[in-house]
């Protein structure tokens, strides 16, 4: 129960219970890891609080990548207001995406240059900022950087639509920032869930449909659960995987080896 005991990271994108970024925190907190946490507004605090108190853990604080750097919670504010409390940091947990949610439905064809550019800045240009920002924590030790990526940036899923461009983006990102910061001892993965019902995926029209689906095709007939995508990260952000970087790690019950479903798992 120590494999993190004496690290210290932050979790970023906690919704509620049921967020993926919670079941990361929950097992990283259980194997003995200091979390700190961020929020985007009042909202998502009022959650969150109850969750932090759950596990001990007291630093809370708002970040909203949205933001550009003069900004007081922007994602490089966080970082400097983090060095007060903390002299370096062992890990990263970034959980954050946004696109608005009626461009989420049809076509993509018809996504607006607004939402195109909103949903690249927080799904994937956030990942680069919060690593360029946290990378001086880091220097000293090295750490570990998590994001969470899906299927739908390797191939087409319905109703995903410019979530998978940016997904996309966020998975190049990764081995690009795995060279750059590789030779500091900091290692970048990423997690790609099958379906979670949680907050962010019912954003998704149709999502009972991929939800069905994948569970029928997958090879394990299952979508995995919380505690299972929590056990992964564990692994990607302790030192069972220091010898791991740039690395997409599927947790989907194998949905994403399967190119043709066998006919009866479609029936």
């Amino acid at each position: 129960m120590s494999l993190m005991k004496g690290k210290k990271g932050i979790v970023m994108g906690v919704a509620n219970d049921r967020s993926i970024a919670w079941g990361v925190a929950k097992a990283l907190s259980d194997q003995g890891a200091e979390i700190a946490f961020t929020y985007q507004n009042d909202s998502f605090k009022k959650r969150l609080i109850p969750l932090m108190n759950g596990i001990q853990s007291s630093i809370c604080l708002e970040c909203d990548v949205s933001k550009d750097s003069s900004h007081e919670n922007s994602v490089e504010n966080l970082f400097k207001k983090i060095s007060k409390n903390w002299n370096s940091i062992d890990f990263i947990v970034h959980a954050l995406a946004y696109s608005d949610k009626e461009e989420l439905k049809g076509k993509y064809v018809n996504c607006s240059r607004e939402n195109f550019l909103n949903s690249l800045d927080v799904s994937a240009f956030s990942f680069t900022r919060t690593a360029k920002s946290a990378y001086p924590l880091m220097s000293v030790n090295g750490g570990s950087l998590l994001t969470l990526s899906y299927l739908g940036a390797e191939r087409t899923t319905p109703n995903y639509n410019v979530m998978g461009i940016a997904k996309s983006a966020l998975e190049a990102s990764i081995k690009y920032l795995a060279m750059d910061l590789g030779k500091n001892n900091i290692r970048v993965n990423a997690i790609s869930a099958g379906p979670v019902k949680t907050l962010a995926g019912a954003a998704i029209s149709g999502a009972r449909h991929v939800f069905r689906y994948s569970e029928n095709v997958a090879p394990l007939k299952y979508n995995p659960e919380l505690n299972e995508i929590g056990n992964a990260a564990l692994y990607l952000l302790s030192n069972l995987s220091s010898g791991v970087t740039g690395n997409i790690h599927h947790v989907d019950g194998g949905l994403n080896i399967v190119a043709i479903p066998k006919a009866e798992d479609l029936e």
